[in-house]
C-alpha cells in the first residue's frame, strides 16, 4: 500500500538505529527529540488583523469555558487555522492552537525532524495540562482537533499506550481528525506504522475524502471498523468530492509531485469545508457539553 511519503514518515517515526530498542523506549527517544514548546501564558484577543502565531483564544467572559487544542499539518500554522479558531470560538470554546513547528525551526515532514509525531503526542498531552492552569477552562471538558499531521497525532493521543507513557490521568475528552494517513507499510527496513491502535479509547470522529491519494480513506476505514469492532466509539464521514486538505484556501490549486512522482492538486472546496466543520463542531458539542 502505498502512502504519501511514506519513506520519510519512517524516518521520522523510527530510526534505523532505535529499532532495536523496545517500542516504548523508542517512542519515549523520539519524543525528547526537542525540547518543550513554550505556551503562552495569557489569551490573546483574536481579531480579523490577528497575527498567525501560537495562542490561546478565548469567547467572552469569565468561563469555565470547554476547550479544544488545534494541531495543524506538517507545514505549520496557515491562515485557515485562524478561520478554525474564530469557528471553535463562536462556538463557545477556547481555542488553543499550538505551532509545533516555529520555535523548533523545522516543518515536521522531514526526515529525522524535531517534531515527528511522538514529540507531537507529547505537545499534545502537554498543551493539555497547560490549559488546566486558567480558570476560564472547563478541566473536565477538553478537546482535540488535528489536521493530517495533526490528525494523525490525535489517533496516538487517543490510545492507552500513549496515555500511559505521556499522561496517566489526563486526556482528552474525545477528538476529531481531517484527513490523517492512518497506516504506513514497512519500507526500508523499518517496521510498520498504525497510527489508529488497537487500545485506542476515546470518542473520536474521522473526516476523510475517497479521492485523497495522499491519506487513502480506505485505509483508515478499515482500520476504524475494527476498533468499532471492538465497542469502542469512533465514526468516520468519507465525502466523495474533495481532495486532501480541502479546507485549506491558501493552498488551492496548488501542485506538487509525491514521492511515487504522482502529481497532486489541493482544491479548496468551501460547501465541503463549511460542512466538515459544522461536522466536527456539533461531534464536539455533543462530547464537550453534554456534561
Amino acid at each position: 500500500m502505498l502512502q504519501l511519503a511514506a519513506s520519510v514518515v519512517i524516518l521520522a517515526l523510527f530510526p534505523v538505529s532505535l529499532l532495536a530498542q523496545t517500542y516504548r523506549d523508542a517512542v519515549l527517544n523520539l519524543a525528547s527529540a526537542s525540547a518543550d514548546l513554550t505556551f503562552p501564558s495569557e489569551a490573546a484577543e483574536l481579531s480579523v488583523f490577528g497575527r498567525l502565531q501560537m495562542a490561546i483564544y478565548k469567547p467572552k467572559g469569565d468561563g469555565p469555558f470547554p476547550a479544544i487544542v488545534i494541531l495543524p499539518s506538517c507545514g505549520g500554522l496557515r491562515v485557515e487555522i485562524l478561520d478554525w479558531a474564530k469557528r471553535v470560538v463562536e462556538r463557545g470554546y477556547v481555542a488553543f492552537v499550538v505551532d509545533p513547528v516555529t520555535q523548533r525551526g523545522q516543518p515536521v515532514c522531514v526526515p529525522n525532524s524535531p517534531s515527528n509525531h511522538y514529540r507531537g503526542a507529547k505537545d499534545a498531552f502537554q498543551a493539555l495540562g497547560h490549559l488546566k492552569r486558567f480558570p476560564f477552562v472547563d478541566q473536565d471538558r477538553i478537546g482535540l482537533l488535528g489536521f493530517s499531521w495533526g490528525a494523525m497525532v490525535g489517533l496516538l493521543v487517543s490510545s492507552q499506550t500513549f496515555a500511559e507513557l505521556f499522561s496517566p490521568s489526563q486526556r482528552f475528552t474525545a477528538f476529531v481528525g481531517f484527513y490523517p494517513l492512518c497506516d504506513v507499510d514497512p519500507i526500508h527496513g523499518r517496521p510498520a506504522v498504525d497510527f489508529v491502535r488497537q487500545d485506542h479509547d476515546r470518542p473520536a470522529l474521522i473526516l476523510m475524502t475517497e479521492p485523497d491519494v495522499e491519506a487513502p480513506a480506505a485505509d483508515c476505514v478499515s482500520l476504524l471498523k475494527g476498533v468499532a469492532a471492538k465497542g469502542q466509539l469512533v465514526e468516520w464521514h468519507v465525502y466523495s468530492g474533495a481532495t486532501h486538505c480541502w479546507d485549506c484556501s491558501s493552498l488551492n490549486n496548488n501542485s506538487k509531485v509525491d514521492f511515487r512522482g504522482v502529481r497532486v492538486v489541493y482544491k479548496f472546496d468551501k460547501e465541503i469545508t463549511d460542512d466538515s466543520a459544522k461536522r466536527a463542531l456539533d461531534y464536539l458539542d455533543g462530547q464537550l457539553k453534554k456534561r
